[in-house]
């Protein structure tokens, strides 16, 4: 089974992004935590949370992903940004083990002319202090498309952060963004299977734990994050066909970040659900 879904808007609950993702034809979906481009996160309602767990059970989605808010950068200049960003993701990861077992996604950050190497010291150091051994949450490092001054556009970068994170074995992986990566320089159009052995070289593919399923509006090593919808890029729809029926790939769950509404994404669930090759 492939399971496939997009990106819902929380403001209406856990519950209701489950029932819309179902009515589009999705088996998982991806969220904010809170504003994306604010802090504020709305409060948890427990009866929502129940309603929303007995649904994706009867149901059988997969594991749904939580994105941090794009504000917070870990590695910021200013210590008061980097103490927001901490106290972000901690909460955040509180509010997660209300739906145990899921998945966690932010970007690592920008230095901001700091360098790599203060960086990924900055990022390690956050997940250090946020992270703990009782949680089920896990946390990923999304692959980056390297515009301005981005960690995690090399794959070395995030094995850096990795290696520095005490609980990184047991509560750490990464997320693949197709958009990004090619962006960053890996060409998953013509060498797909060279970029998945470099990455497992660098990282692991024990580590690789989603794909954001996006096309790229500029392409290979342009650097600029700019998202385009399936087969409307310079990815292209025959690079997606060999992206969701990979062997390292098809077992894990995919999350379509294109510029959609709802309809469009429903329309890209049913043409991603076509490119399926059941073995």
């Amino acid at each position: 089974m492939r399971y496939i879904g997009c990106h819902l808007s929380s403001s209406a609950g856990f519950a209701a992004m489950g029932r819309t993702a179902l009515s589009i034809g999705a088996n998982t979906f991806q969220f904010f935590t809170r504003n994306p481009r604010g802090s504020k996160a709305k409060a948890i309602d427990p009866a929502d949370v129940a309603a929303f767990l007995a649904l994706a059970m009867e149901a059988g989605l997969g594991a749904i992903l939580a994105h941090a808010p794009y504000t917070i950068n870990p590695c910021s200049k200013d210590e008061r940004t980097r103490e927001f960003a901490r106290l972000t993701l901690a909460d955040d990861l509180r509010r997660m083990e209300y739906l145990p077992g899921n998945l966690y996604n932010f970007h690592p950050g920008s230095h901001v002319g700091q360098g790599i190497e203060t960086g990924v010291t900055q990022i390690s150091e956050t997940l250090n202090a946020i992270l703990s051994p009782e949680q089920t949450t896990t946390v990923l490092l999304e692959t980056m498309a390297g515009k301005g001054t981005e960690v995690g556009s090399h794959f070395e970068e995030l094995r850096e952060i990795l290696d520095r994170v005490t609980l990184s074995d047991h509560l750490m992986g990464v997320c693949l963004d197709t958009c990004h990566v090619f962006d960053a320089g890996y060409d998953i159009v013509n060498d797909l299977d060279g970029v998945l052995t470099e990455f497992d070289r660098v990282i692991g593919l024990n580590r690789l734990k989603a794909v954001h399923m996006n096309d790229s509006i500029f392409g290979l090593s342009s650097h600029k994050d700019r998202h385009a919808k399936i087969g409307e890029g310079k990815i292209g729809t025959e690079a997606f066909r060999r992206i969701i029926n990979h062997p390292v790939l098809r077992r894990l769950p995919f999350y379509l970040e294109t510029p959609n509404e709802l309809p469009g994404y429903k329309a890209e669930i049913e043409l991603l659900r076509a490119m399926v090759e059941e073995s």
